[in-house]
């Protein structure tokens, strides 16, 4: 479908359109907070039952989540030793592969077989194809490490990282994206490393983004679109197929496993339609995990869990920070777009509306981590942990752009809109008023109710109720908690177990918390589309003991 992806330069109805739907999200939010607050005063009694009601819901979710995360974290686990590499060569040759497949099962224990019949699966699909996937040594990576202000400290770890591969790092592509606009020191790391690692790949390209170009705005997706022009001429240079190009565009803090660029080969592989897919890895927050404060730590590990839980629903699922696409279809889709802050999932619905709903992200069950927002101070890394929360849920400036394109889109089926629609507006909607109504507003009805309450059946039972609620939402904080644990480094976790038990009762604080640097800044961002505000790119502070 012919569609421009952005909120800028529109006319008449287009233009009406988009400013209707930027107000939706936030109006809806407003909406139930101060319905619910109103309701308190005026009909406390009705705000009781909504109230219970959706304790109700919000149980019910989060056993739904729970029991997905248990799911999501039992195939991570289970993959976690993986031979990734012999899978790709694996792919190579299917039908002998499956020959060894079927003997080595008869050896391992009935929960590991679990991945061995997916992977086995996945060969025979390949078996029975018409057309076989390119051969491993054919498939070439390109990964774009953008970098603004951060310097080598900060860089160096992920690409030592990717230099270590079991996957052959000579054919591995790196860009080292730099704003133009970065100061002198930036520069220099930059050109540090390429000749430091430069050997090490098939190349260390160094590209920097003209400041100001026409169209565009100062935002990650800017820099991204402008490297991967240059990495394309370098391919076509070479005659390299698009379609055997891997490109993964990642913050630069970004520090992956040995068997990561592995992993990702052979899900490119094994996908029947790889050319219209983006890869998914879970993303976690270890870089800089023991030096920050407890509540930037529960909170970015709640977002990993998040993760896990959207990679067990692949048909809802996007593109979340760090993620890899087909080369074909980000050139096909014409790069990530310059002018919005939420690169990494406009860049799914940018490539779903145009090939009119023929695209999907497949879930990789392997993790990327990345650093926790610290700038030194307690105060400080506060601020800077909002201020990326709010940025995150400025994700919300994607609803109009998808709503106008599914009203243009005739080839996407209604049930399609639909399903896609009520999740991006109920996420959005969760995000910045759920831990609210739960918290807070939740008891308000019943403090100001008085004697009228207290003469009402739900005096009686409302308490009892949200007793049950709240002890049956313990059950899944704990299950939370040991995941937690589960997910920590390994290393870490031997060192000190004094911090393994603090860490376990940071979990206490949840509900605050998510107040604090969830709720909040996601309705700060829908209160700004609301008000037509623009929001600026805000590069999030790194810091990182030496």
């Amino acid at each position: 479908m012919n569609f421009r992806y952005s909120k800028y330069h529109l006319q008449g109805r287009e233009q009406f359109l988009q400013r209707a739907l930027e107000i939706l999200p936030g109006a809806i939010s407003w909406s139930i907070l101060l319905g619910m607050l109103i309701l308190s005063f005026w009909k406390p009694i009705l705000a009781a039952a909504i109230v219970i009601a959706f304790d109700l819901y919000w149980i019910l979710r989060i056993f739904y989540m729970t029991l997905f995360l248990l799911l999501a974290s039992l195939q991570l686990s289970l993959e976690r030793t993986t031979d990734w590499l012999a899978r790709v060569r694996a792919v190579d040759h299917p039908d002998r592969a499956l020959q060894d497949l079927e003997r080595a099962m008869v050896q391992t224990p009935l929960v590991r077989r679990i991945p061995l019949l997916l992977h086995r699966q996945a060969l025979r699909q390949l078996a029975r194809h018409p057309h076989p996937p390119p051969r491993s040594e054919e498939i070439f990576h390109l990964i774009i490490l953008p970098m603004a202000n951060e310097g080598r400290e900060i860089v160096e770890p992920g690409l030592r990282s990717l230099a270590q591969q079991t996957f052959p790092s000579h054919q591995i592509l790196i860009v080292l994206a730099v704003e133009a606009r970065a100061d002198l020191a930036i520069q220099r790391a930059a050109e540090e490393l390429q000749r430091a690692y430069r050997g090490r790949f098939l190349d260390c390209l160094i590209t920097r983004h003209p400041d100001g170009l026409p169209g565009e705005a100062r935002v990650k997706g800017a820099n991204a679109t402008y490297a991967a022009r240059e990495a394309a001429r370098y391919f076509e240079a070479r005659a390299i197929p698009f379609d055997h190009v891997i490109a993964s565009c990642f913050d630069a803090d970004t520090v992956v496993s040995r068997e990561y660029v592995a992993c990702l080969t052979y899900h490119y592989l094994i996908a029947p339609d790889r050319t219209r897919a983006s890869f998914q890895p879970i993303p976690v927050y270890h870089n800089n995990i023991w030096e920050v404060p407890a509540f930037a730590r529960v909170l970015d590990i709640g977002s990993s869990f998040m993760q896990l839980v959207e990679a067990t629903n692949p048909e809802k699922l996007v593109t979340f920070s760090s993620h890899s696409m087909g080369f074909h279809a980000l050139v096909d889709v014409g790069y990530w777009p310059v002018d919005m802050i939420s690169d990494d999932s406009a860049i799914f619905w940018k490539a779903f509306l145009h090939y009119d709903g023929r695209y999907r992200v497949i879930p990789m069950y392997i993790t990327l981590s990345m650093d926790i927002a610290a700038a030194g101070s307690w105060w400080r890394t506060a601020l800077n942990v909002y201020r990326q929360k709010r940025r995150w849920a400025w994700g919300v400036e994607n609803f109009p752009i998808v709503m106008r394109g599914f009203l243009r889109a005739k080839r996407i089926s209604l049930s399609t809109k639909v399903r896609h629609t009520v999740k991006m507006l109920e996420g959005h909607v969760t995000w910045a008023t759920g831990a609210f109504l739960v918290s807070v507003l939740g008891w308000l009805p019943a403090i100001v109710a008085g004697r009228e309450f207290s003469g009402s059946v739900l005096y009686y039972s409302g308490p009892r109720i949200q007793a049950i609620i709240f002890q049956l939402a313990s059950l899944s904080l704990v299950t939370t908690i040991l995941l937690s644990l589960s997910l920590l480094p390994k290393q870490t976790t031997r060192r000190s177990l004094r911090a393994s038990i603090s860490h376990a009762i940071e979990w206490l604080f949840v509900p605050l918390i998510f107040i604090c640097f969830s709720a909040l800044p996601a309705l700060d961002a829908q209160t700004r589309l609301l008000l037509g505000k623009r929001m600026e790119f805000w590069v999030t502070e790194k810091r990182r003991r030496q």
